[in-house]
């Protein structure tokens, strides 16, 4: 007897051949939600059997000892960290090691992303006490929440001047350069008051490439316990599943090359800079990111030990 697997993702393009049906499981039928905002707590949302949830989230969670999610290493969302810094045109830092010292906003303390874009900080020698930092929204379309999470620290570690937009504050000069995963709107437009700080970060993001080996993660696919327990051969499946849809997805965008002038170029420059296993799912091929990533939750005082690979997903262990 088929079983229903209800998946909740953010509406990334490469779900699209799954969406449509074209893509599927001989084990399993899926019910795909395409949604903008993640389930605040998938592990109680009744509408969900599995979903995309944040790696950050799921790791602190792990730390305390919660098992209500079944982490599985297939992770939906990857992605470099140097173009999400940006500042404004006017500004004269165009390296990373001219933040030391400088106010930098962010749009969530502990979010995955976040905690990766400091990294790349703390790997040029700039720690949490070497800038002043503020959570905040990005605009004012954002809503006005508590971002900082118990990790707030007064003088170092604050919430944005008053919880006004950061991109306003940073247009002023208040702040001198964000920290965020999706760029506002209007940010590319001609006449657009902002710039990435990084000008050529993708340059910067392939010497990191070749530097750590990975292209970090941000969310992974989390599975309900009960769900596991009554189908265990699910996590691989599931994830089997999200590759080849992907893989449809790439094989017609390689033919369908004109939604932009250049996407066929991008593909072309992927080929060029990064191996063909740069997004390959699964432990193995993951165990390096994972571990530099427990690294960084202890390393910025996120979690109070050192988590492992396998701390992180025991359900992979041997």
């Amino acid at each position: 007897m088929s079983i229903t697997i209800r998946l909740a993702v953010r509406d990334w393009d490469y779900v699209v051949p799954l969406a449509l049906g074209d893509v599927r499981s001989g084990r399993f039928d899926l019910q795909l939600d395409r949604v903008g905002t993640l389930p605040e707590d998938l592990a109680t949302d009744p509408r969900y059997d599995a979903g995309e949830i944040s790696f950050s989230r799921y790791s602190l969670g792990r730390a305390r000892g919660e098992t209500s999610i079944v982490g599985v290493p297939h992770f939906l969302m990857r992605g470099f960290r140097h173009r999400c810094i940006i500042t404004t045109k006017a500004s004269n830092i165009t390296t990373l090691d001219q933040l030391a010292g400088k106010k930098i906003g962010l749009t969530g303390w502990q979010d995955s992303g976040n905690t990766w874009t400091r990294a790349i900080l703390r790997r040029i020698g700039i720690g949490i006490d070497d800038a002043y930092w503020y959570a905040g929204r990005l605009t004012e379309a954002h809503p006005i929440v508590n971002r900082l999470g118990s990790y707030g620290r007064p003088g170092r570690i604050e919430a944005a001047p008053g919880e006004r937009p950061m991109m306003e504050l940073l247009e002023e000069g208040v702040l001198d350069a964000v920290f965020t995963p999706f760029m506002p709107p209007g940010f590319f437009d001609a006449d657009s008051k902002f710039r990435q700080l990084v000008p050529d970060f993708r340059k910067a993001e392939v010497e990191y490439f070749n530097d750590v080996g990975y292209v970090p993660g941000m969310h992974l696919l989390g599975i309900k316990p009960t769900i596991v327990e009554e189908h265990p051969w699910l996590p691989q499946a599931l994830s089997e599943l999200l590759d080849e849809s992907t893989r449809v997805w790439l094989e017609k965008r390689a033919k369908y090359a004109d939604t932009t002038p250049w996407i066929i170029d991008e593909i072309r420059q992927v080929t060029r800079d990064l191996p063909a296993s740069w997004d390959r799912n699964g432990f193995a091929a993951n165990e390096h990111m994972i571990a530099d990533f427990a690294t960084e939750l202890h390393a910025q005082n996120l979690t109070d030990k050192q988590l492992s690979p396998r701390d992180l997903f025991p359900s992979e262990a041997a």
